[in-house]
This record gives structure tokens, sequence and C-alpha cells, in this order.
């Protein structure tokens, strides 16, 4: 797979952040707070404690480094997704840049529901509208020339409410959550109901996950030689939904086996936590709960977009941590513009 870099501002000031923060810091381990944008508190504690007892050699918990996976949701967990999730965002702005190629659009639904930003009438269409939505703006291309649109998109797309980049909504506290892990020998993972090849152009530079640790829900992809050149075209159908049940799925056809630690933010991630933290030995699930009104959005039951009501309710019988945003996290995105 080639390999595409994102080179513009929006995303390598992340990744200078997480290398520097590496650096400056002794590993394995941290002699300084390693998760200075958590409060102290029981979720920091829960993290810490878990790190140190899985690392532990000798100790009962002790868990070679060949067995340190942790998979982490991306949606909710590692970035902003309200008002709506950023790879729709990235549907809809597509919708828009292609419709003077398609002026039939202007009287076909969904589409001409998107160009007259009626948003609530284009999700009423369900399943079916979305999957015209996604054939038109995800197919019909190579791997690589779609790996350039993401890219693209992202160089220029703002978000409706922050006014900055999508890619600057990453969650602080969750950037040092996953350079703590890989400083103590975990492989990192996004398990996403989002497209794998929506994510794999960016996400080492976001979070420091190569595209071989992005799992996400696959488009059917055909090999094909054009001109002389073989390439891998973007089909209509989809061939992985990576969601709900389909998460364990994902994983093990990926991994092969049962990591040890799990993070999510709504029930599209309870089947996750649960196969995860049902495994044997030492184990860590947490879902970031979406509290903080003022500095993010509060949301949980009721919401359209990344609600979380079972995994609410049952994770204190399945012995899954609830991390408040508004309580936990002293910080919720990095400074924007950076410094």
């Amino acid at each position: 797979m080639r390999r595409r870099w994102f080179r513009g501002p929006d995303l390598s000031p992340w990744a200078a952040a997480i290398l520097a923060f590496a650096l400056i810091l002794p590993s394995p381990g941290f002699a300084e707070d390693p998760l200075p944008s958590w409060r102290d508190g029981a979720s920091k504690a829960a993290i810490v404690e878990f790190v140190a007892a899985v690392t532990a050699e000798g100790g009962q918990d002790f868990v070679p480094a060949q067995g340190r996976l942790a998979v982490f949701d991306n949606d909710g967990t590692l970035w902003s997704e309200q008002p709506i999730y950023v790879q729709f965002a990235f549907v809809l702005d597509r919708i828009r840049e292609l419709s003077p190629a398609h002026p039939e659009w202007k009287e076909t639904e969904p589409f001409k529901s998107v160009l007259a930003g009626n948003i609530k009438n284009v999700m009423a269409q369900g399943e079916k509208g979305i999957a015209k939505l996604l054939a038109a703006t995800h197919a019909g291309m190579d791997t690589d020339a779609f790996s350039d649109i993401v890219l693209t998109w992202l160089t220029s797309a703002r978000h409706p409410k922050y006014a900055r980049p999508y890619s600057s909504l990453v969650y602080q506290p969750m950037l040092e959550l996953l350079a703590y892990l890989r400083a103590n020998g975990f492989r990192t993972y996004i398990v996403s109901g989002g497209g794998a090849d929506f994510m794999r152009p960016w996400a080492e530079k976001s979070y420091g996950v190569p595209p071989d640790q992005v799992i996400g829900s696959m488009i059917d992809l055909k090999y094909e030689v054009q001109d002389g050149k073989p390439v891998l075209m973007r089909e209509p159908g989809i061939d992985f939904v990576d969601d709900g049940p389909g998460k364990p799925v994902g994983i093990y056809r990926q991994l092969g086996e049962r990591p040890i630690a799990a993070f999510g933010n709504s029930d599209g991630d309870y089947q996750m936590l649960e196969w995860v933290t049902a495994g044997e030995g030492r184990r860590l699930g947490m879902i970031v709960h979406h509290t903080d009104e003022l500095r993010e959005t509060a949301y949980d039951r009721d919401s359209p977009v990344g609600k979380l009501d079972k995994a609410l309710d049952d994770a204190a019988a399945k012995g899954w941590h609830v991390i408040d945003m508004k309580a936990d996290w002293l910080a919720v995105f990095p400074a924007w513009p950076p410094q």
C-alpha cells in the first residue's frame, strides 16, 4: 500500500506534539505526569494502575509486549463527532462539489436535499439514501485517488461550530493516552464504524496510528490494470460494516487475537468493549462520556450521533470506567492555532 502523507499545516502540528511529548519523557513509563491533560481522579488512576500492572515483569497481571493491544473507536472517542460525523460532512461537501456535473441531482433524492441544506430530510431517507451518497462520493476511482481527495478536503474544510480544521479537533487527553500506551509497549489500533480508507491517509499524522493499524468499514474493491498500471478500483457496494457487533469481528480478522484494552463512547462500541473485557487476565474498558456543554457538546441517550444509552447503563456491571469529559479532562482540544 502506498502511504499518503499529509504535509499541510492542519495535521502535522499534532504529530509533532506527540513526538515531542514522547521524546521529552523517559521510556518505558514516564517519570513525569504521563497524562497532563487529565485531572487526578478515578479515570486517570484506572489507566495508570492498569498500565503499571500489565507491564510489571513478574507480576500476576504481567502481559508480554506482543500481547499489549489497545483498540480505540474514532468518532467521539479520539475526535469530535458533533453535529455530524466528520466523514458525513465530507460526503455532503463532495456532493456540492460534484453537483455541477450532475444537474439531475437538483430533482433527485437524496441529492436534492443535500443541495438544499435539508440534512434532516437526508437522514430520513435511511440507509438506502446514505448508500446513494456514498456511491456517488466514494466509488468510481482508485484507492490512491480517493486518498488524495480526502487529504485535499481536510486542508480546507472547517467545523461549523469551531471554525477550525476538523483535524485540529482531536482530543488532547486521548493523544496523551495513545502516546503513554505506546511508550509502555502497546500497539494502538483504531476500530471505527467510519471508512478505513477515509481514516488511513491521515491517522498516522493525527494519532501516530499507521494505516495497517486502522480497522473500519470497507467498500468493495476490484483489481484492474488501466493503461498498464495495476490499481484497486473502489466499487459502489459495501464489503464490511465495522460497527456494533461488527467491531469484534473486524478486530479478530485483522489482529487474530483479543486486545486487552478498549476505548469507546457510544452504544456502537458496546460489543467491542464487551468482547475485549471478557478475556482472561487484567482488562481495561473505558467510555468517553460527553458531559461538557461549554468546551465541546453534552450528549448521550437521545443523540442521533454517538448515542450512549445501553453502554452507560451497563458500564458498572461490566466493570467499564466512564470518563466524564467535563470532570476528568483539564483540556479538550489542543490549542488553536498551534503555538
